[in-house]
């Protein structure tokens, strides 16, 4: 007999069944809290799906939080989260973008032209605030749900709770 035979069939070398069970038990524990903050990253990225799906930035995000939000507590509140700052962040642009569009329409009304490149050139700025602040809050979101943090979005409206 050889030493590997001798060295697979000694009884002290291998793990007792509550060591392994208890070495199990970490590893699913641990796999179950990587799941829980891999989902919950997820719900915020969904938003990117706006690129592909129209109205992405509002149903990838639910779609991840109504699959997860009832088998882990992160998911649930970091999926309620992202909707919410989404949805807030969509009346926003559409109210921007409605007083800007009665803007311009009252500055095209009074023929000055310098008045509504104003109006556009301030309607475009505030667009591109609102998107690359989204963009860099989602990132942020993101990283801290996966640190296992409960994230909270500034300006946002809780409209599902």
């Amino acid at each position: 007999m050889d030493a590997t035979t001798t060295q697979q069939n000694d009884p002290a070398s291998d793990p007792t069944p509550e060591a392994m069970s208890a070495e199990q038990k970490a590893h699913d524990e641990y796999r179950r809290r990587h799941d829980e903050r891999a989902w919950a990253m997820l719900a915020h990225l969904a938003v990117f799906s706006a690129g592909i799906i129209p109205f992405g930035h509002i149903f990838g995000p639910l779609i991840v939080w109504l699959i997860k939000r009832d088998q882990y507590p992160l998911v649930d509140d970091q999926g309620k989260e992202s909707l919410n700052f989404q949805i807030s962040m969509s009346i926003y642009t559409i109210i921007l973008t409605i007083v800007g569009v009665v803007l311009l329409l009252s500055f095209a009304a009074g023929d000055n032209e310098s008045s509504v490149l104003g109006a556009l050139i301030a309607i475009g700025v505030g667009l591109i605030v609102i998107a690359f602040g989204v963009l860099i809050l989602v990132i942020i979101a993101a990283v801290r749900s996966y640190r296992g943090e409960r994230y909270r979005y500034p300006l946002t409206i809780r409209f599902i709770s």
